[in-house]
């Protein structure tokens, strides 16, 4: 009888959910006509640890300039971190092309259909690949992720913790018994646009839930306290000194990251170490902070800039005009720190460097 009761349940869940996406979900550009698996992939990795109102600008412009597998895989990579630029996770935008060259080279151009293939392209895990085999193909493929754990937890008054690997496991058989049935891909997207507008992290819209009335947290009154406040861990603060400096020209003095690492192969103005020496002499002035807060890292950029008349190129860096520069990816907060207006002091310096300055000899 209890078997009977849960498979009730379950069934009455998923004709509710249904229902109601079927009249609440967001008009999102990777839904309705413009679901394919190649638009269900980019949008996917784009989701990753990004919000939704965030992504959808760039998803557009990103699948403008790259409209299919095959023109994502021939790309070049600084045009496509260029097209990432600011949405941040740039590993995110590799591990992309490196799935759509995957795509191309081992699947004749097209995105896999099931799991188990999914998983073998480069960045993705078992939520993408869940996914994008329901969401793109109706495969009856359960996800989990953080709005979809949310959910569950609710539903079922789990009170462990559900970062827990046992509690994970839980939640994801949980989630398989659900998405057995019809429009698995539409239902997936549910849970999710549940998690999203309504089981929201603090002051859940229960008044409003389509499925309040079966939610055991709801009914004991424990919505607000399920699941458990995370456990708030320090984080490390990194200090760095950055140095926008112009030439007589208008350039501007850039170096590339490292290929590893964090913001690996992006574009910066020299970026160094609290206690080391400016790229070059020059009279720096304060163009203020920057601080980037990251998931387990804060960082703090002290900026400064100065207008020279002979450049130096330390090595490893190069001078760009603007409109070069505009044609390479850099970071967030190296994107502020360009944006930055000049104080007065430095601007006056700029103005009577270029008047006094011959003419700049060709590099």
């Amino acid at each position: 009888m209890a078997r009977q009761q849960k498979v009730d349940r379950n069934a009455w869940l998923r004709a509710e959910l249904l229902r109601w996406f079927d009249t609440a979900a967001r008009d999102l550009p990777w839904r309705g006509q413009g679901r394919t698996p190649y638009r269900v992939l980019v949008s996917e990795f784009m989701l990753q640890q990004t919000q939704v109102a965030t992504v959808i600008p760039y998803f557009e412009r990103f699948v403008a300039s790259f409209p299919s597998v095959d023109a994502l895989a021939r790309a070049d990579e600084a045009d496509v971190l260029r097209h990432w630029q600011g949405l941040g996770y740039y590993s995110r935008a590799k591990r992309l092309q490196a799935a759509a060259k995957a795509i191309v080279d081992d699947h004749g151009g097209r995105v896999p259909r099931d799991v188990a293939t999914l998983l073998t392209l480069p960045g993705v895990g078992r939520y993408t690949a869940g996914a994008i085999a329901s969401i793109a193909y109706g495969v009856a493929a359960p996800i989990v992720d953080g709005n979809v754990s949310r959910v569950l937890v609710r539903l079922d008054a789990v009170r462990e913790d559900p970062t827990e690997k046992a509690t994970i496991d839980r939640l994801w058989q949980r989630a398989d018994e659900l998405v057995q049935g019809e429009r698995p891909g539409d239902f997936n997207s549910a849970m999710m646009e549940l998690g999203a507008t309504v089981c929201v992290p603090q002051n859940p819209r229960c008044l409003v839930c389509p499925v309040a009335e079966i939610c055991r947290a709801n009914e004991l009154g424990l919505a607000d306290d399920i699941p458990p406040p995370k456990k708030q861990k320090a984080v490390a603060v990194e200090r760095r000194k950055v140095y926008r400096v112009t030439d007589r020209s208008g350039r501007l003095l850039v170096e590339q990251r490292p290929a590893k690492g964090r913001w690996a192969g992006l574009w910066q103005f020299p970026t160094r170490s609290i206690d080391d020496a400016p790229p070059i002499d020059a009279e720096w002035q304060p163009l203020g902070r920057v601080s980037h807060r990251l998931t387990h890292r804060q960082y703090e950029f002290d900026c400064y800039t100065s207008a020279v008349a002979t450049p130096d190129t330390p090595p490893g860096t190069v001078w760009k005009l603007p409109a070069e520069l505009d044609k390479l990816a850099m970071s967030k907060p190296q994107l502020t720190i360009r944006s930055m207006p000049v104080p007065a002091e430095a601007e006056s310096k700029v103005a009577r460097t270029k008047r006094r300055a011959p003419a700049a000899s060709p590099r």
